[in-house]
């Protein structure tokens, strides 16, 4: 095989796995959207909404998750 066959077949993987990579991104929201749209999300504004799960993410589902349960412990 030559480097140039070689190249088109990797390129052609690299497509590949670049479309599969974004059809399971895409599962991903759609799942995490359904959630979302059984939740009464209306309660906050927006800003604050999308605030919320721009730290969660950053910090990690689990480390914001203990954070929340410490608050709620601590009102209890």
């Amino acid at each position: 095989m030559s480097e140039r066959d070689r190249l088109a077949e990797l390129e052609a993987r690299h497509h590949k796995v670049t479309n599969e990579l974004d059809q399971a991104r895409r599962a991903v929201r759609d799942r995490y959207a359904a959630i979302v749209s059984e939740m009464s999300v209306e309660q906050l504004p927006e800003r604050e909404f999308r605030e919320i799960i721009g730290h969660v993410i950053r910090v990690s589902g689990s480390t914001a998750l203990a954070a929340l349960q410490a608050l709620s412990a601590g009102k209890a």
